[in-house]
């Protein structure tokens, strides 16, 4: 199981792709009987790495364990305003050993985690809380060493695109398939995309041609270099900071118009962050846009661009306009909260 972990998780969901590690580092301090901190506080875990690195997963998947479900009366999930209105409700509602999970996506001015750390204060012994954040400045909140969370290895990447890539059919059986997947594995690594990852891999499963794979690989490398040349950056940091990015090149028609794509939050991409008229425009999978363009609704839509098979179930959503070559675009993307405080959110 150890030597296939993916192969061990498609056929058992208490296994999670790589992570073993960092999983258990985290089952550790869920567990461990330790006391609060000398201010009363519980203790705090940081868990600290890249955008899409899965952090969020990880977490959700240790949290679905049943060890940890039974450990604890509640766990917490606390969003931007219940982080800075907790103090001023009554926590008694909420007796026995609390999880407490938050995300971080911006710094936290002092005085506002130091009145929230007052009223973890009053929590039950034996109470835990996991911080979840991009930001290394979140690792002084902790009280015991964080964990980082880097991204997979080469061998651990190339091993999962082929899994995914591949399906039922052996890679040994394709040897040049199996070089093309490397490369691409290789790719996504550099991008630390994991959800390029299975992307690509549920549309070329489709349709295991020499040909089409290697049309694949030249198209993703053609979007990077079209996106740095058209804003000046990776496709990867304007995803980062919501910037509008062009995705032409992965529609498989060369009559294709112009496709650019407003991302949405990473973090919050599993949740309502837009209107209700954002919400209720149309929808179309990325993969199934990339084989047929056809498929692309008229006006404005949403591109669900993957559907995590793991919990927390996060679907990437990004908004698509009509006449999308405007500039400006990235303005349009709605924050969690309009205030302008940091924030926490998840």
């Amino acid at each position: 199981m150890l030597r296939r972990p993916y192969d061990a998780y498609l056929y058992n969901d208490t296994i999670m792709f790589g992570r073993h590690t960092e999983k258990q580092k985290l089952l550790n301090f869920m567990l461990q009987h330790s006391s609060s901190s000398p201010g009363g506080t519980p203790a705090i875990l940081p868990i600290i790495g890249a955008p899409a690195v899965g952090k969020r997963t990880l977490v959700a998947h240790v949290c679905k364990d049943e060890r940890v479900s039974s450990h604890f009366s509640s766990i917490l999930h606390l969003n931007g305003d219940s982080f800075r209105r907790i103090a001023d409700h009554d926590r008694s509602f909420l007796p026995g050993k609390i999880l407490v999970v938050i995300e971080l996506v911006a710094d936290v001015d002092e005085k506002d985690w130091a009145e929230f750390c007052s009223t973890l204060a009053s929590m039950d012994s034996g109470s835990k809380v996991i911080i979840i954040s991009r930001l290394r400045s979140t690792e002084r909140f902790g009280t015991v060493r964080p964990i980082f969370l880097n991204t997979l290895s080469y061998e651990e990447f190339s091993y999962l695109f082929k899994t995914l890539a591949f399906g039922s059919a052996n890679p040994a059986h394709h040897p040049q398939l199996a070089r093309i997947a490397d490369e691409l594995a290789e790719e996504f690594r550099m991008e630390c995309s994991l959800v390029g990852t299975n992307i690509f891999a549920d549309v070329m499963r489709r349709n295991l041609n020499v040909h089409f794979w290697f049309g694949m690989l030249s198209r993703l490398r053609r979007f990077a270099e079209r996106n740095v040349s058209m804003f000046g950056e990776h496709p990867r940091l304007l995803v980062e900071r919501r910037h509008q990015i062009d995705v032409t090149d992965f529609v498989l028609h060369p009559a294709a118009s112009p496709l650019r794509i407003v991302p949405s939050c990473t973090s919050c991409s599993s949740r309502t962050e837009v209107t209700a008229e954002r919400a209720s425009l149309p929808r179309v999978r990325l993969g199934d846009l990339m084989m047929d363009p056809g498929v692309r609704p008229q006006g404005d839509f949403n591109v669900v661009s993957w559907e995590s098979r793991l919990p927390p179930y996060t679907s990437f959503v990004h908004f698509v306009p009509n006449g999308n070559g405007a500039p400006g675009l990235a303005k349009q993307s709605i924050p969690l909260s309009g205030r302008k405080r940091p924030a926490v959110a998840l």
